[in-house]
């Protein structure tokens, strides 16, 4: 098995535990709201028990946004990347801790924080050192130095937004929020976002759609209450709850994450589409149907965005788990709560899960899903994706053999 485990967040100590279920959602809201300002380029603010940081990211951050950033500061700004992306920055091995009197914790959990000269205080500059793609060669060389409070949820955050995560940050004035109508998130609450932003999910639509392989499925799609992107659970054929709301015995079940290139153009990077297919065919022949959960976390939750900078990367050499570590990323950065919410509600509480991914096993076990066992699905290499099927099998752990 994969020493890999999918992250199964548990929600931080006094994360909105007395807050009533109003509170939760505007607190969701406000989180899915700060991951918008990101992308948009605009600094965020992010506070916690330790004080508060403005935030912007580099990937995103203009010639304005840094501006904003410089009038709501009282300190000088620092650049967050993970531990990969800043030993490529700074050409040495940059090891994940230094001490707690040198650097802090959240550099044992994998962030590093570095010290901007004023040359690097620049839109064209900060992409190229957030982005392993760029081919810009830095003029200067940004330090290494202390990593400040909420760096661990401020990564967090812009991978929520599906960003490279890499932030400038600076300690925020007081007056900030209310003189520059900057937006203001908790840094718990970023923290608290991967289990509650699942456990928000409710259903928004269903309808039965004829497939070509599944005459009779049914697709439910939900939604969490922050408005983000629906997730879709598609139930083919004879899976249906029993009288008392649940599906009786353990359907077929595939977990999969969507994949515009493979799922919708038939790419040959990644086995993803006959994966896709392939379940659905074996769920209309199995007498008890079966569920495909569709998790909208492409990339394996790095987003599409991502997902093609680590194509990129790959075609420099790297196999697919280094290149997701390139950009900042971890192996995997699924959240299988979802999954199993959905499941869930439409009351499928046992499963035989169709997978290749030990992780994936735990993962749902881990989350409240009875699994019963595991049904083999895997697809012989086309030409193209053999090392990538090779990567998942001796890298990840997927029981491709």
């Amino acid at each position: 098995m994969s020493s890999m485990a999918p992250i199964l967040s548990q929600r931080p100590q006094g994360a909105n535990d007395a807050a009533s279920p109003d509170a939760r959602v505007v607190a969701l809201r406000a989180v899915h709201r700060a991951a918008s300002e990101l992308r948009r380029g605009t600094p965020i603010l992010l506070s916690g028990p330790e004080g508060t940081l403005v935030v912007a990211a580099a990937e995103t951050v203009s010639a304005r946004g840094l501006a904003e950033l410089a009038a709501a500061a009282r300190g000088p700004a620092v650049l967050l990347l993970a531990p990969v992306r800043a030993a490529a920055v700074l050409n040495r091995p940059v090891p994940q801790a230094l001490g707690a009197a040198a650097i802090g914790t959240a550099s044992e959990m994998g962030v590093v924080a570095l010290r901007l000269p004023p040359g690097l205080l620049d839109p064209a500059a900060l992409r190229s050192l957030a982005d392993p793609t760029a081919e810009r060669l830095l003029p200067e060389q940004p330090e290494r130095t202390t990593t400040p409070p909420q760096a661990l949820p401020a990564i967090a955050l812009a991978k929520l937004a599906r960003l490279l995560p890499a932030l400038v940050v600076a300690p925020a004035a007081e007056s900030a929020a209310a003189r520059l109508d900057l937006l203001s998130v908790q840094a718990a609450d970023v923290s608290a976002y991967p289990i509650e932003a699942p456990a928000s999910l409710t259903r928004v639509a269903e309808a039965r759609v004829p497939l070509e392989d599944a005459p009779e499925a049914r697709i439910i799609a939900f939604r969490a209450a922050d408005g983000g992107i629906e997730h879709l659970a598609i139930l083919v054929d004879s899976t249906a709850p029993g009288p008392e709301g649940a599906v009786p015995g353990a359907p077929l079940v595939r977990v999969h994450s969507e994949c515009f290139t493979g799922d919708l153009l038939g790419s040959l990077r990644c086995d993803c589409g006959p994966q896709l297919r392939g379940a659905i065919r074996r769920m209309a022949a199995d007498p008890a149907g079966g569920v495909l959960v569709y998790l909208a976390q492409e990339g394996r939750g790095i987003g599409l965005v991502n997902k093609l900078r680590a194509y990129t990367l790959q075609d420099q050499g790297l196999d697919t788990l280094d290149a997701n570590r390139a950009l900042g990323y971890g192996a995997d950065e699924r959240n299988f709560w979802v999954a199993a919410e959905m499941l869930r509600a439409i009351g499928v509480k046992r499963v035989r899960l169709l997978t290749n991914n030990p992780d994936k096993l735990a993962g749902l076990a881990a989350c409240g899903i009875e699994v019963e066992g595991r049904e083999a699905h895997q697809f012989e290499g086309n030409g193209v994706n053999d090392g990538y099927l090779e990567t998942k099998a001796r890298r990840m752990g997927h029981l491709l053999t």
